[in-house]
């Protein structure tokens, strides 16, 4: 890890350490699909732990639809990918709204195991006060997702960039051409997401993430109180 990136991270921890002090926050990490979202929430993590405040590490893809539901609107459809790929209402109702404020506190950060499309078997937790529960996943900041984050980060990544680092994990994407059909849904759902949801603007920090040696803050506007 370069010096730069290092820095970077020592920052985000210390905001999200000094964020609400008495009470749990909950912070996420949006980007498209290969842009580090889950790498740089593993390492944000235990630096707020380290730092005194409890972490809890937590991510959109352990709350997907199972497949059927997924793919109704055709194997290649950037609508499906969008609008199907989530369970929203599990995700608020197992996680988000017992962390908000007023919660009980006893959430399941896990919900569905894409790898072999079935519920995961239930795991309820019960939060430390003051945790921090950071969360990273794709479309993270649209209606009915965005009002729950105290405190939110969007990776500003090409698709000439992401789509290689996404192909890195697995044959999923074409790592050459953001046009190619293998791509249709996942680069036409992320540029429907964009447009509609305008992240960048609603994202409390965002982060030039191009070059992961050297990052860069593009906007850095603080909490929503």
């Amino acid at each position: 890890m370069s010096e730069a990136h290092a820095s970077l991270l020592r920052c985000l921890a210390a905001a999200i350490v000094e964020l609400h002090p008495a009470r749990i926050v909950r912070v996420a990490i949006d980007g498209v699909d290969g842009a580090g979202k889950t790498t740089l929430a593993d390492a944000l993590a235990p630096m707020v732990a380290e730092q005194g405040r409890p972490a809890i590490r937590a991510s959109v893809d352990d709350f997907h639809h199972p497949r059927g539901l997924r793919y109704a609107r055709g194997r290649h459809s950037p609508d499906g990918y969008y609008l199907d790929s989530y369970d929203y209402d599990s995700f608020r109702t197992l996680l988000l709204d017992p962390l908000s404020p007023g919660g009980s506190g006893q959430y399941a950060a896990r919900h569905f195991d894409l790898d072999n499309d079935r519920l995961f078997d239930p795991v309820t937790q019960q939060a430390e006060p003051a945790s921090a529960l950071i969360i990273d996943g794709i479309f993270l900041h649209r209606p009915g997702l965005r009002s729950y984050w105290d405190f939110s980060i969007f990776l500003k990544v090409d698709f000439e960039i992401s789509l290689p680092r996404g192909a890195q994990r697995g044959p999923t994407f074409d790592a050459t051409d953001a046009a190619s059909p293998s791509n249709q849904r996942y680069v036409g759902g992320q540029r429907r997401y964009l447009g509609e949801c305008e992240p960048e603007q609603r994202a409390d920090i965002v982060i030039d993430y191009n070059d992961l040696r050297e990052p860069k803050i593009l906007k850095w506007s603080g909490s929503r109180g």
